[in-house]
């Protein structure tokens, strides 16, 4: 009997990397998926905080697909390694702060060195030739394949026809007669294909599924480095800034605004780590405090938290002022008028 032949998947949690794994198992290969926990994941995390995102799902999408197509998901954090790729990016950044070829070429290095370790034999990616206008290029794919290490152990299976044959397929492996060649960003041959394979509650895609590519979370990473003087981040970093009304009056401190009542609930489990304010005498968000503050710079940022509360047209508001320690003290401020918050403070 011939040798069961195994391979491991990149799943994203869209359907790309769905039907890739899905095609290459009709097959009769042995497929397992994994997943990159980078961090910077738009899915999941918005969605499950904040409450206008109610109607939508609460699921990560990637344990999801792996349901959907009945196979084990090893899910693995590379947090700090991923600094490297994203802090000093080879072949640098697209429309933001997206390193999307050194991403790739990081992710598929991690699978080559997954399968090594786990005697799996081939890797599968969901990329399609001229889908993303960085990494899914036919000039960049031979970069990936070759600078992350796997050459012809990787095997795209959705525009496989319109790429050079595989190991996989030389050996006898796959069928590629039975592979496909999509080409260009129209989604009309995925969603086709999934209407075949009986798929029809997958996730849709929206610009990609990582926070690097929004240029307002952009935005906020390189104020983050700006404002500590070195391209660091820690996983608390990279959820904070994808939360809340980011503020900063001046270059050593900056406030988050909750801007709804999920939003507040989460910041609340950074109080021991930020001084913390909240208008008691009319309702109002919670507002974390990042950086070193004097006494003059707490009752600016008071006057800001009355603002954005219900007591904005008061005379005066009473705002808590609650240090990391808890100790807390009441300080009673008129807001801040909208007219003297420049846009300029928005990052």
């Amino acid at each position: 009997m011939s040798k069961q032949r195994k391979a491991v998947a990149l799943i994203s949690g869209g359907l790309d990397s769905m039907l890739a794994a899905k095609t290459v198992m009709e097959q009769g290969i042995h497929v397992e998926g994994i997943n990159f926990f980078t961090g910077f994941c738009v899915e999941g995390h918005t969605h499950a905080i904040r409450n206008k995102d109610k109607a939508s799902p609460k699921r990560n999408n990637a344990l999801w697909v792996a349901e959907q197509l009945g196979i084990k998901l090893h899910i693995v954090d590379v947090i700090e390694d991923y600094k490297k790729v994203l802090i000093n990016p080879k072949h640098g950044y697209g429309a933001h702060l997206n390193p999307c070829l050194d991403c790739k070429i990081f992710m598929v290095n991690k699978a080559k060195q997954w399968l090594v370790e786990n005697d799996f034999d081939f890797i599968i990616t969901g990329e399609v030739i001229g889908q993303r206008p960085m990494s899914q290029r036919k000039n960049t794919m031979p970069i990936v394949a070759k600078q992350s290490g796997a050459d012809d152990l990787l095997l795209r299976p959705l525009c496989a026809k319109n790429l050079p044959e595989t190991l996989p397929e030389r050996e006898g492996w796959i069928d590629r007669e039975k592979l496909h060649d999509i080409t260009g960003r129209s989604r009309k041959p995925q969603i086709a294909m999934a209407g075949q394979f009986g798929f029809d509650d997958y996730s849709q895609p929206a610009g990609g599924c990582c926070f690097l590519v929004d240029k307002f979370y952009s935005a906020k990473l390189v104020d983050l480095w700006q404002a500590q003087g070195s391209k660091d981040y820690g996983l608390d970093d990279v959820m904070l800034l994808k939360v809340g009304r980011h503020i900063r009056p001046a270059t050593h401190f900056k406030l988050i605004v909750a801007r709804e009542e999920g939003e507040g609930r989460f910041l609340q489990g950074y109080k021991k780590d930020y001084i913390s304010l909240m208008s008691v005498s009319h309702n109002g968000p919670l507002v974390l405090l990042d950086g070193e503050a004097s006494a003059e710079d707490l009752y600016l940022a008071a006057r800001i938290t009355a603002r954005f509360g219900q007591g904005r047209e008061a005379q005066q508001v009473e705002v808590a002022v609650v240090d990391k320690d808890g100790m807390e003290r009441i300080v009673a401020v008129s807001p801040l008028p909208q007219a003297e918050l420049p846009k300029a403070w928005y990052i």
